[in-house]
């Protein structure tokens, strides 16, 4: 059985095009299921899986939040990874879908756990706002503040590599991947000029792909609006991300034993001691990845 991947939302779950990658497992708030029910339904994807590595976005209410802990708790399960995500909900959707894909290879639970930081610093994750107005993920400026209060405003924020917000004028769209990318796409309420992001983005980061979904739930609270087109360009092909992390050099945890890359391992969250050497979790060089459109 492959490793289980999970994840806090039904709409995080997102398709895959060979319709074989398994599909991830998904835990339910405080408010929809007993803390008994949970648990049980966990040891039973535990035995059934060996691992299950879980991410969320970081803007996850605090209960739900204390709800996961509180189930690997009670399992003392050291086989439970909670991994907290600060991506966009829709991001997170694509970062689990990569971790799913690699979860049928031969890669160890805990190099699979740990591949979602190397992985995560290859998404381009943003989204095209009507307001700004309660945007905290990135700086906003009192001259951006105000132009967005106007009628017919326009925003194209980017917060994953690199933060950037800019009003959007015309044909001109942010710096996107210099690899090739598929772009997954989610609209939220009605937005003018909601195309921008299909017709304007898209060519411009020269996409190998455009997949449209519904918008999760959490992205209101983590945009600060429901008007919102959120987006991400990620790396499709799962050759190329099993090549990424598997170029990485690979450590034993020093506290619970298993093979993690980077500086931290994702089921125990021990640090790997500073005598072990090597940076946090550098991403291999991009050169080596097939250019945006190739």
């Amino acid at each position: 059985m492959p490793i289980a991947i999970a994840v806090t939302s039904p709409d995080l779950v997102l398709p895959t095009p060979d319709g074989q990658t398994p599909d991830a497992a998904v835990f339910q708030p405080p408010e929809a299921q007993p803390l008994d029910t949970a648990v049980t339904q966990t040891a039973i994807l535990l035995d059934q899986c060996g691992y299950v590595v879980t991410l969320y976005p970081d803007s996850l209410p605090g209960p739900y939040v204390r709800r996961l802990h509180m189930i690997r708790s009670v399992l003392e399960s050291d086989r439970l990874a909670l991994l907290p995500v600060a991506l966009p909900p829709l991001a997170v959707g694509v970062l689990a879908r990569q971790l799913r894909q690699l979860s049928v290879s031969d890669l160890s639970p805990g190099v699979l756990a740990s591949a979602a930081r190397l992985l995560a610093h290859y998404i381009y994750a943003g989204a095209q706002l009507a307001s700004v107005a309660r945007l905290d993920r990135v700086d906003v400026g009192l001259a951006t503040h105000l132009g967005s209060l106007l009628p017919g405003a326009r925003f194209a924020v980017l917060v994953n590599p690199v933060p950037r917000l800019s009003r959007i004028s015309g044909d001109e769209a942010p710096e996107g991947p210099g690899f090739a990318t598929r772009l997954t796409v989610a609209r939220g309420k009605a937005l003018r000029g909601d195309d921008w992001v299909v017709d304007t983005l898209a060519p411009h980061w020269r996409v190998q792909g455009v997949q449209e979904t519904a918008l999760p739930a959490e992205s209101a609270r983590w945009w600060g609006t429901h008007r919102a087109v959120e987006f991400a360009a990620a790396i499709p092909d799962p050759s190329v991300l099993y090549q990424l992390v598997s170029s990485v050099r690979r450590e034993e945890c020093h506290w619970c034993g298993l093979e993690l890359i980077g500086d931290r391992c994702g089921f125990c969250a021990g640090p790997l001691p500073r005598a072990a050497g090597g940076p946090a979790l550098d991403p291999p060089p991009r050169h080596r990845l097939a250019p945006a459109g190739g």
